[in-house]
């Protein structure tokens, strides 16, 4: 599985400070929307994935790994698939990621829009 397989998918959560225009959180929410891609915004906007108010198919990390962690720990919902941003990874996700069968890989969304042309 890859960033821009994963970048098929629709409906996007971005977990990390969505409101700070210097963060990268911010600048991939930006760029998935420009792209038509629907996003909710978990860290800064919502407080949880428990909160978005619909199913989505790809969960964003682009959180600091402890709080990425937690979010995960806590949530719920039924989580697809998720991307891993540099910097968001730690071996304590991924061990959570395959002991609960969600599929992951570590890559940068800013560069697969990129590389499928919608950035």
């Amino acid at each position: 599985m890859t960033v821009e397989q994963l970048l098929q998918d629709r409906i996007f959560v971005v977990a990390g400070d969505t409101v700070n225009e210097e963060k990268y959180a911010f600048k991939i929410k930006k760029a998935l929307l420009d792209a038509g891609y629907a996003v909710f915004s978990v860290g800064k906007e919502l407080a949880s994935i428990n909160d978005v108010s619909s199913d989505f198919d790809v969960l964003d990390l682009c959180i600091h790994p402890v709080k990425g962690l937690e979010l995960i720990k806590s949530c719920s919902k039924r989580i697809p698939a998720v991307i891993i941003q540099p910097g968001a990874g730690s071996d304590e996700i991924k061990a959570l990621l395959d002991e609960k069968n969600i599929p992951f890989v570590d890559g940068c969304v800013l560069r697969g829009l990129e590389a499928i042309g919608k950035l």
